[in-house]
């Protein structure tokens, strides 16, 4: 749980800092008010990147520095500082409980699911979309994930500059086709196990959700082969190299896999209605802080960026049982369509000028 928390010279924010409720938190104010920002930096704090920009952007425009300090539950304190340097580069470091990191391992971050807009996208979005739903929510689940993803990433990006370099490097690749296949197999392979999990659940919370029986289920999209995926990726990495230095880049992997989405035997990709696409984005979430409850053995902070207006009466009741229990941050412009929702439980938090409001409070400003 996050207490309070200090942004300085952080986007839109030149000294600001916020007390929070262990419960509901409503962050209100006009578009552009800095909302998103605030729950941007909650993420810093808990995880250490944000969702939707590299680190540059997060340091006040002109700025040459930005912090956040954090106090979170017993007497822990959490700090994010990013610096440009000399050659504009952003040098990011954190400090835990008055140990400097460089990097937060999986230890040190603290459990948060998100729900914002673009996660809407994730049905008829790209494919990457798609993926990195999984490996973002893998990385809260596994120890070592994050690391084993950063390496293939790299690993394709140095086979992808030896495939441009030209046939001259052919005798270099196979030791990056066996490290691509040894990575994308492990990659592959949980990916595979998360959505074996996900699919346990989800029709029978799809059909609580939609109020009708529904069978609804996620697959994995792939060239390569489920059962056998490291062996086959490296017998068709051997046989797609020439294929691959007249494009330029590596044709197989988990880089390229999709997760396809099927309701009552149809392709929701096709045929799914605004309706479904909501329920059942609400029920991946659903699904996703209970997993992340039961792998880290504490509750999710939630973080909810106006999305909570999307969803109807059914879906957002079905929500709110699940933020009764864990602490919650909601953005919106108008406060009134979620407080009557939690009455005296969510403390609003205004961001225009005054205080923030104690619980059961509303704001005396639109």
């Amino acid at each position: 749980m996050i207490n309070s928390l200090r942004l300085q010279q952080y986007r839109s924010y030149l000294d600001d800092s916020f007390e929070f409720s262990g419960s509901v938190n409503i962050i209100v104010g006009p578009n552009a008010s800095g909302k998103t920002n605030l729950l941007e930096a909650l993420l810093m704090v808990c995880r250490g990147s944000s969702f939707r920009a590299r680190d540059a952007e997060l340091v006040g425009f002109g700025k040459p520095w930005a912090r956040l300090d954090a106090a979170a539950d017993k007497d822990s304190h959490r700090s994010v500082k990013l610096e440009i340097d000399a050659d504009d580069k952003t040098q990011k470091t954190f400090e835990v409980d008055g140990q400097t990191l460089h990097r937060l391992s999986f230890q040190k971050t603290l459990p948060v699911v998100l729900f914002e807009p673009n996660h809407l996208q994730l049905l008829h979005g790209s494919p990457e979309r798609r993926r990195d739903f999984l490996d973002d929510l893998l990385e809260q689940l596994t120890p070592g994930f994050s690391t084993t993803r950063r390496h293939y990433r790299r690993a394709v990006a140095q086979r992808n500059a030896l495939l441009k370099q030209g046939h001259d490097t052919n005798h270099q690749l196979f030791a990056w086709n066996v490290r691509l296949s040894d990575l994308g197999g492990y990659l592959a392979d949980a990916r595979l196990q998360l959505l074996s999990d996900i699919n346990s659940r989800l029709s029978e919370l799809y059909t609580r959700l939609a109020q009708r029986q529904t069978s609804i289920s996620l697959q994995y999209d792939s060239a390569v082969s489920a059962d056998q995926y490291s062996s086959d990726l490296l017998h068709k990495l051997e046989r797609s190299q020439q294929h691959d230095f007249e494009r330029g880049f590596t044709s197989h992997g988990p880089h390229r896999d999709d997760i396809s989405i099927v309701i009552n035997d149809h392709p929701a990709q096709e045929a799914a209605s605004r309706g479904e696409v909501r329920t059942l984005l609400l029920a991946l979430k659903l699904i996703e802080v209970e997993l992340v409850e039961g792998q880290r053995s504490q509750p999710p902070i939630l973080l909810l960026d106006d999305v909570f207006s999307e969803l109807d009466g059914a879906r957002r009741r079905a929500l709110t049982e699940v933020l009764a229990s864990h602490q919650t941050f909601i953005t919106t412009t108008d406060a009134d369509v979620i407080m009557h929702t939690f009455s005296e439980a969510a403390q609003i938090i205004p961001l225009q000028s005054g205080p923030v409001i104690p619980a059961g409070k509303k704001p005396t400003t639109k």
